[in-house]
């Protein structure tokens, strides 16, 4: 842990049953009436943004426009147009409901308006993104994994170079995060399962990365001891409320975690992998989290035996001699991977998905100037990345 730290985690939480329909509320304290909603087609098809709908519809919030046209990598293009739609329909808030992606749109849109911009391009490379102006955001997640709805960081594609730029600013956590049971309870078990696994990785590499801090630990640690918990039977038992608003609480503590802390290695290539290979981001953290940390173990030794009591529980760490404990914790990581992927053929090996051999060159290229391989814990270099990549094939 360095001898100074920042932390912050501002977003007002509601979480539980019922918690979507206190929105209206919400946006009134925050002085917004009429709101720009973005989402994606799935979520409109499927009829989790008519439940949002019907339940803020009490007369005091007024929805100006609807955008659903989000694609799965937010983009340069669709924040721009997302900024016109607010713009032109007179917004004065923004509610994101939807994964990662719409999220990080909102997020993007949120930020240009602030900063009173016309294109985001005319933010890349901002050191440090300044308050600018109030622009009311509520954020409700409908999966369990990013943790974007309490986070600083924005992942937005850009197709020209074909990289996710990262946009960072405490100016970009949503003013509140909502936790709903309703929202996750149609997730199909794969991606319950990816997302799941997204969470636990992020709480992993903020309790082991160069920037750690005693809050982000209790985050971390509190956030891997509820995955152990509740991630399996989020996956056996989809419309159990229980399971599924303990796995939103995790992924948020998760992200708040990693946001004050960051993260290393594997979503240094995992980010690689998704950009080059076009490897859903859950499913390349799940894949490539243990290979990596085996890498890592030996500048991580201790770390990761500590872990091992959030990760297997009591008994596995009083029983496990301390020599065994850090290995003893990646083969519980590597033993949930097996168990999910019997239950929802989450993938374990970079062969199952759309990665091929001749991808490595370029994804290694990648890894090594992605932002988080700056607070990994052990220098890597462009060979470490081939190997660590050969081992997850």
């Amino acid at each position: 842990m360095s001898n100074y730290y920042e932390f912050q985690n501002s977003a007002k939480i509601l979480s539980g049953d019922f918690a979507i329909e206190n929105i209206p509320h919400e946006f009134k304290s925050l002085g917004a009436k009429n709101i720009l909603v973005l989402t994606d087609k799935t979520l409109e098809k499927i009829g989790t943004l008519q439940i949002v709908i019907d339940a803020i519809d009490n007369g005091e919030l007024k929805i100006n426009g609807i955008f659903t046209e989000i694609p799965p990598d937010s983009s340069i293009d669709t924040i721009n147009e997302v900024v016109k739609q607010y713009k032109n329909l007179n917004c004065d808030g923004i509610l994101a409901i939807g994964g990662g992606s719409v999220i990080d749109t909102a997020k993007g849109t949120r930020m240009v308006l602030s900063q009173e911009k016309e294109d985001i391009m005319d933010l890349s490379g901002c050191e440090l993104i300044a308050y600018g102006k109030h622009i009311p955001f509520i954020a409700i997640p409908t999966t369990s994994g990013t943790g974007s709805e309490a986070t600083l960081v924005a992942v937005i594609l850009n197709k020209v170079q074909n990289i996710k730029m990262e946009f960072i600013s405490y100016f970009l956590v949503p003013d509140v995060a909502v936790l709903d049971p309703r929202m996750t309870l149609t997730l199909p078990k794969k991606t319950t399962a990816s997302t799941g696994m997204d969470a636990l990785c992020h709480a992993i590499e903020s309790y082991t990365c160069l920037q750690r801090n005693p809050m982000s630990d209790a985050y971390a640690t509190a956030a891997i001891e509820i995955i152990r918990e509740n991630l399996v039977n989020a996956v056996k038992n989809g419309n159990d409320k229980k399971v599924r608003i303990a796995m939103a609480n995790a992924s948020l503590m998760a992200g708040v975690s990693f946001s004050n802390s960051m993260v290393g290695l594997i979503h240094a290539i995992g980010h690689s992998v998704g950009a080059v290979s076009k490897v859903p981001h859950g499913d390349a953290m799940s894949i490539l989290m243990p290979v990596c940390m085996k890498f890592n173990k030996d500048k991580l030794e201790s770390e990761y035996a500590k872990l091992l009591l959030y990760v297997a529980g009591e008994a596995v760490y009083i029983n496990t001699p301390k020599e065994k404990r850090a290995d003893t914790t990646i083969k519980y990581i590597e033993k949930m991977l097996k168990e999910l992927n019997d239950l929802s053929g989450l993938p374990t090996k970079l062969s199952e998905t759309n990665v091929k051999r001749e991808d490595f060159e370029a994804i290694a290229e990648k890894s090594l100037n992605d932002g988080a391989m700056i607070v990994n814990p052990k220098q890597v270099s462009y060979n470490d990345v081939i190997n660590i990549l050969n081992e997850a094939f």
